[in-house]
């Protein structure tokens, strides 16, 4: 079965070059809460892949990256969205791990754990390493971005989630719901 993997933060809520801390300072994107519930209509699963290294760098704490991904996750339910889990590298860059985007890692785990077909799938994201860990994870590379030109040709751009939302749902039709 397909899936869409979202990044969190620049797809999700607004990136903060000092990391989302706590849940005070994560801010949905607009758009974001009645995209998620678009997909729930469409019984779309929706799956998070997310490095999270201010928990690697010392900076927030495994526990109050759980309460805010909870929140998140109550939150997107409460407006009628859906988000079947959330897969985070919480290593620092310099560390070297093995789940860290671009690693393609989580999107196996999630692949095995909830028996998701990644070659039907897409991930959407919002940065240069999300692209390669969709490709190296044999997805389909979505990147939200305001220009367009100098994307590769394997990418497809658009300009935030409700517009992923559009491109899901002409994909699923064109190919009777396998939309890859």
């Amino acid at each position: 079965m397909p899936a869409v993997f979202l990044d969190r933060d620049g797809v999700i809520n607004r990136r903060r070059s000092d990391h989302v801390k706590s849940w005070e300072e994560f801010e949905f994107l607009p758009g974001v809460l009645g995209a998620l519930a678009a997909w729930r209509a469409m019984d779309t699963r929706v799956i998070v892949i997310t490095n999270q290294s201010a928990v690697g760098r010392g900076v927030l704490s495994d526990e109050g990256l759980r309460r805010i991904h909870t929140q998140m996750m109550e939150t997107i339910r409460a407006a009628g969205g859906h988000v079947e889990a959330v897969y985070a590298c919480l290593h620092a860059p310099a560390q070297g791990c093995a789940c860290r985007k671009p690693a393609p890692t989580l999107f196996y785990r999630a692949s095995a754990e909830l028996g998701i077909r990644l070659s039907d799938s897409i991930m959407v994201g919002d940065s240069p390493t999300d692209v390669e860990a969709a490709r190296a994870a044999g997805c389909r590379p979505v990147l939200i971005t305001d220009v367009a030109a100098g994307v590769a040709p394997d990418v497809v751009a658009v300009n935030g989630l409700p517009e992923a939302v559009r491109l899901w749902r002409d994909l699923s039709a064109a190919v009777g719901a396998v939309p890859c």
